[in-house]
């Protein structure tokens, strides 16, 4: 069975296989999942004391880290995250899409330009982060549990969370490497490759860049046309999180990511299709599997537990479930969970 639960110190060397080495696909997918093992372990141990509720060193915002397990092996096979804050403390930088009008009165003429306006308006959003997931692993049940798992936290601990959530998506990268966007813009300000300052992007955070990024706005018809062709258009290989993120309740805004110009999703927490059709219930035994699939969560903080199952309700509006399943869930009869269908 797949089960999403919180990401554990143990787990920092099968993390650090799907983030990945250099060249290979999934290194290229996650900006906020650390490539170094003590950043990637002082990540994991920065979620647990958020999930502990304790407060943390320096007055961070909570952030979260989960993994997708296969219970069979005891594998890692992906991962996924929340900030309750985004910038985390700090601003958190992206583009503004606009557009500015030209006209001259004494000959008659104008004309629209498309500008790019740095800001900072999302600072303080609550962001999804940290996806990524093994190759074969796309597209699945598995794949859609990671992501929504997340939600239902959410639901579980929603005054941990604001108003408003957004979701940055990695934008386009060429075959070869190369990303359109920073090559036109952000690399003639700094002496590094797109995969280099991504790296320093996810140990520290994007702020470095914007605050040594000219702080006036970018007329797109000054970029190459492969970077304008870019803007606010997805990775090829994060097209189904996407997609899943819009059927979540995700929309594309003006706003693009600073580094790649990929989308920024977003939402109203409380509209998440997740979350609007999530409802408390309680577990009730079942001597054999039937039912509808669904997402069943149950556990607050560190012990939260996310898993598919096939349950059915009772007429007392209980919950039947194999009893297999509430032993994955760390939970026992008459005790509560919450279900979501997919």
């Amino acid at each position: 069975m797949w089960l999403v639960r919180a990401a554990l110190p143990g787990d920092v060397n099968q993390i650090l296989e799907i983030a990945g080495t250099a060249g290979s696909e999934t290194a290229r997918l996650s900006s906020t999942l650390p490539k170094q093992r003590e950043a990637l372990a002082e990540k994991i141990e920065h979620s647990l004391a958020s999930l502990a509720g304790k407060t943390i060193v320096g007055g961070q915002p909570q952030r979260f880290l989960f993994v997708l397990e296969d219970t069979a092996t005891g594998r890692v096979h992906g991962t996924a995250g929340i900030d309750a804050r985004a910038g985390n403390g700090q601003p958190f930088y992206n583009y503004r899409r606009d557009a500015l009008i030209h006209a001259s009165h004494e000959l008659g003429i104008s004309s629209r330009v498309d500008v790019l306006y740095p800001s900072h308006a999302l600072t303080d959003h609550t962001l999804l982060c940290s996806f990524s997931i093994t190759p074969e692993l796309r597209n699945t049940e598995a794949f859609e549990l990671l992501s929504r798992a997340r939600v239902l936290f959410i639901a579980g601990h929603r005054d941990w969370f604001t108003r408003k959530i957004a979701v940055e998506i990695q934008g386009v990268q060429l075959a070869d490497g190369s990303v359109p966007f920073w090559d036109s813009l952000g690399r003639h300000f700094f002496n590094m490759d797109f995969d280099t300052a991504d790296q320093h992007s996810g140990v520290l955070s994007k702020t470095f860049i914007a605050e040594l990024m000219p702080p006036n706005p970018v007329y797109v018809t000054l970029l190459s046309e492969s970077a304008q062709a870019a803007l606010g258009q997805p990775h090829d290989l994060t097209v189904s999180n996407l997609e899943l993120l819009q059927r979540e309740g995700f929309q594309a805004g003006c706003y693009l990511d600073i580094f790649d110009a990929g989308p920024v999703l977003e939402a109203r927490t409380d509209a998440l299709h997740t979350l609007v059709t999530s409802r408390p219930k309680t577990l009730h035994g079942a001597s054999e599997d039937g039912g509808d699939t669904c997402l069943i969560a149950a556990g607050e903080g560190a012990e939260f537990r996310c898993t598919l199952a096939q349950v059915a309700d009772t007429l007392e509006g209980t919950l039947k479930v194999p009893v297999s399943v509430w032993e994955l869930l760390g939970k026992t009869a008459g005790d509560e969970v919450r279900v979501a269908p997919c």
